[in-house]
């Protein structure tokens, strides 16, 4: 297939697909999906070589969020019936990530409900941050607290924080659509803040909420302008009690598609097959390996997820292998820039050009929004979500175990 050759030499070179390319990825038929992903693989190998990172997620509060989110289970008037708690001390969310770095996570990600924190908060979390690397030798940090104020970056950065997740969820256009307590602006700005204060950013979507094909394109090239070193692809779990508790758009290729897509316009940067792979991937999870480099161990922060041991199973059976500690997740050319003090990304920058002058990931939730591309017209078949053939609602469990309880947690 022309159109697959054409994106393997882009994504080996860093460069963008046009519009058009990324679409008709979309479109592509179920006839075609192994096609698809034998192509999106050659890039991930490429710059990933079979490594895969696990990153362990710690609900550090959980519920009662005042924002409206419609995908999430913590949002303001949810009727799910979730784990609801205040904040988890240090030592007990430090407990909590030792579980998740012996079952091989390099990462640990610390998230809390609500709008943004508190100067208070902060150091909290500082304080959490400080334990986890105290007890953990090596481990990274990514901070997921919602939208920043000025200041606060820096100071999760000073406490040793490694990065800091903002998801962008959908498109500019569609962003009101699910939320009206900020703004998609709101967003952006937060992931500025996080590169400009020399964090990490991670920053991602969220598929499955009924938008079109034009809509997951718009959002990962606009994921691209921003330039995170990670980007974490959720699948919606459509939980009871939430607004999308409906919203079952997703088949097991279709996922497939989205990860492949995101790998041609994001070559180089850590895709991470986030929250909703268990539902919507199902058994043919170990596929989207050859697309994502990256995903998370056992449970989520409010449903829970595959048992740890059948994710190091599903990797080793798939032929990949657990990225270790000492080794560097990101490309040469990435990691240099990052270590060189790019925080800012000054310059056209995107996802592929990193250094070159050209988000948790999970359902959570000033500067100038990188626009999406303009719109351009799309193939005839690229029409918008394509309806699963029936829900799996058996595969979305709540959340019972690990923080906020006192049971032993899934990792």
């Amino acid at each position: 297939m022309d159109l697959l050759n054409t994106l393997v030499d882009k994504g080996l070179r860093r460069e963008a697909p046009t519009r058009e390319e990324a679409l008709a990825v979309l479109a592509t038929s179920d006839d075609d999906v192994l096609d698809v992903v034998a192509a999106a693989g050659k890039v991930r190998r490429h710059w990933f070589g079979r490594r895969v990172k696990l990153n362990y997620l710690v609900n550090l509060k959980s519920g009662l969020c005042p924002e409206d989110c419609s995908y999430c289970s913590q949002r303001l008037g949810s009727k799910a019936e979730i784990l609801k708690y205040t904040w988890l001390k240090p030592d007990q969310a430090s407990a909590a990530a030792a579980a998740g770095v012996s079952g091989g996570a390099k990462r640990v990600c610390l998230v809390a409900s609500g709008r943004g924190p508190t100067d208070r908060d902060v150091d909290r979390v500082s304080d959490t941050i400080k334990a986890i690397k105290e007890q953990n030798e090596g481990v990274e940090v990514c901070a997921c607290l919602g939208l920043l104020s000025d200041g606060q970056a820096e100071r999760l950065r000073a406490a040793g924080a490694d990065a800091y997740n903002h998801n962008l969820n959908t498109s500019e256009a569609t962003y009101g659509d699910i939320t009206t307590t900020h703004t998609y602006a709101d967003r952006v700005d937060t992931v500025h803040k996080a590169h400009a204060a020399g964090l990490s950013a991670c920053s991602g979507l969220i598929a499955g909420m009924g938008e079109s094909d034009e809509d997951l394109v718009d959002v990962v090239f606009s994921l691209r302008e921003l330039d995170p070193d990670s980007v974490p692809v959720n699948f919606l779990i459509p939980m009871e009690g939430t607004p999308l508790a409906k919203e079952w758009h997703l088949t097991p290729q279709r996922c497939l598609r989205i990860l492949a897509m995101t790998r041609f316009v994001c070559p180089d940067v850590e895709v991470r097959i986030a929250g909703g792979r268990e539902v919507h991937l199902r058994t043919m999870q170990p596929l989207a390996l050859h697309l994502a480099n990256s995903i998370f161990l056992g449970d989520y922060l409010t449903s829970e997820g595959q048992a740890g041991h059948a994710d190091l199973e599903m990797i080793a059976d798939a032929g990949f292998e657990v990225e270790g500690a000492g080794e560097v997740t990101l490309p040469e050319h990435r990691a240099a820039a990052r270590d060189g003090g790019c925080g800012a990304h000054e310059g056209d920058g995107g996802c592929g050009s990193h250094g070159s002058g050209g988000g948790c990931g999970a359902h959570t939730g000033g500067g100038v929004c990188a626009p999406a591309p303009a719109a351009t017209t799309a193939p005839a078949a690229a029409t918008g979500p394509r309806p699963a053939k029936e829900p799996r609602t058996d595969l979305v469990a709540v959340r019972r175990r690990g923080a906020g309880t006192d049971l032993a947690p899934n990792a």
